[in-house]
């Protein structure tokens, strides 16, 4: 299947739920499980602040996260004013499954929340130390402290716990994890990935260019990954590719910039506008790509057919 860089982006963007991001709090990083596949965060305050970063949001905002946000209102929780952050975090549990974990941190407090909920004749479980309510058809809902939520499915939530309090193992445990997230959360959009996943994301990427190389291969010198997106003069977006080594990190170069020019070689006007503005390099142990474009270009490319295939 042919993908364009265009398409590594907005992948990347969508991958698993979409994000805009803020540094990882303290008790959000608390509750995060060892197996954590994929972090992203999203910030709504610099959200409302783009017009780019709003019409990216409407064209690609999937049907989980709407369900959450009206969700948060269904227990007293706008989140166009009173959330400054959502965080997502992937991982694997126990009988090798994914589950999906989120974390609201913003300017609601527990007792008001708590008394909506009383009012609605909600009455919540309790878990270890932590009060679970029912939160919409599927989710639970618990509080981490005066302006934090915790929530997702019930096994993710009490996963969760678990990891907060010391019954399972944390984030902190896994030093790959913990190292990537802290190169990548001052961004104001960040997310983090694991192994395995950059691995499926680069064979995406690479499309035909996969094939002058032994990528079954190189993939395993692949070792994580982050992207962070900028909106405060149009759009900037560089994903960073931890590698074990120089050399993989090389090759891996050469082989994006194959696949750009095995791309451009039958690209439509809005992919080479789209080819024209990434460049990839490297750095040490890192492969770097970098896309820049002006918020006019950017929202043209929101437009266009090709985006709307990715979208879908």
């Amino acid at each position: 299947m042919k993908r364009t860089l265009l398409l590594v982006i907005m992948v990347l963007v969508l991958a698993a739920v979409p994000g805009w991001g803020a540094a990882l709090g303290t008790a959000a990083g608390s509750v995060i499980p060892s197996q954590v596949q994929q972090i992203i965060t999203v910030d709504y305050r610099q959200l409302a602040q783009s017009a780019t970063a709003l019409a990216l949001k409407a064209k690609v905002l999937p049907d989980n996260l709407k369900d959450l946000e009206t969700a948060l209102r269904g227990v007293g929780v706008d989140p166009d004013k009173d959330v400054d952050s959502l965080t997502f975090a992937s991982f694997r549990s126990e009988d090798k499954g994914v589950r999906i974990i989120g974390i609201a941190q913003g300017q609601f407090t527990r007792a008001r929340i708590i008394k909506g909920m009383r009012a609605k004749k909600i009455k919540p479980s309790k878990y270890h130390t932590s009060f679970l309510y029912p939160m919409g058809s599927t989710m639970q809902v618990t509080f981490l402290d005066e302006g934090t939520m915790l929530f997702g499915e019930e096994a993710a939530v009490k996963a969760s716990l678990d990891a907060r309090d010391g019954n399972a193992e944390s984030m902190v445990s896994n030093s790959r994890m913990s190292d990537l997230v802290r190169s990548a959360d001052t961004g104001a959009v960040w997310s983090v990935l694991d192994a395995a996943g950059t691995q499926n994301m680069m064979r995406s990427t690479l499309g035909e260019a996969a094939a002058l190389a032994d990528y079954e291969t190189v993939k395993k010198r692949l070792l994580g990954s982050t992207y962070t997106m900028d909106f405060t003069h149009g759009v900037k977006f560089d994903l960073s590719v931890l590698t074990s080594d120089s050399m993989t990190a090389a090759t891996m170069s050469s082989l994006l910039r194959a696949g750009m020019l095995f791309k451009k070689m039958s690209a439509s006007g809005v992919e080479k506008v789209a080819l024209d503005n990434v460049t990839v390099d490297n750095d040490n142990e890192h492969l770097l790509l970098h896309f820049k474009a002006d918020d006019d270009k950017f929202q043209s490319l929101l437009q266009s057919p090709m985006f709307t295939a990715i979208a879908r």
